[in-house]
Formats: C-alpha cells, structure tokens, sequence
C-alpha cells in the first residue's frame, strides 16, 4: 500500500507541475486534489508501517 501510494504521489506532483504552470486548468483542479488524498495516503501508509511492527 505504501508503494502505491509513493507512485501516486508523484504521479499527483508530476500533474500539479503541468497544471499549476498554467497548460490547462483543469488540470490544476485535479491536481490539487489529486496531491491532497495520496499525500493523506502516504501519511496514514507511513504511520500504520510504523505501528504495525510493534508488539505488546
């Protein structure tokens, strides 16, 4: 889970870059939504790594 969520935050960065450089301005919006739920997903991926290796 955590791989994709790396591949789809850079593939969400790559888009941010062509949006918000002003090729299309669709693509901005997607962009940024795009950017904002794979970086929650890495985030919640890095922290269940975190706490799924510790034991009692």
């Amino acid at each position: 889970m955590l791989y994709w969520a790396l591949i789809f935050l850079v593939l969400a960065l790559i888009a941010g870059v062509f949006g918000f450089g002003g090729i299309a301005s669709a693509a901005a919006g997607i962009a940024k939504i795009l950017f904002f739920v794979f970086l929650v997903l890495f985030v919640v991926g890095l922290l269940f790594n975190a706490f799924r290796g510790r034991g009692p």
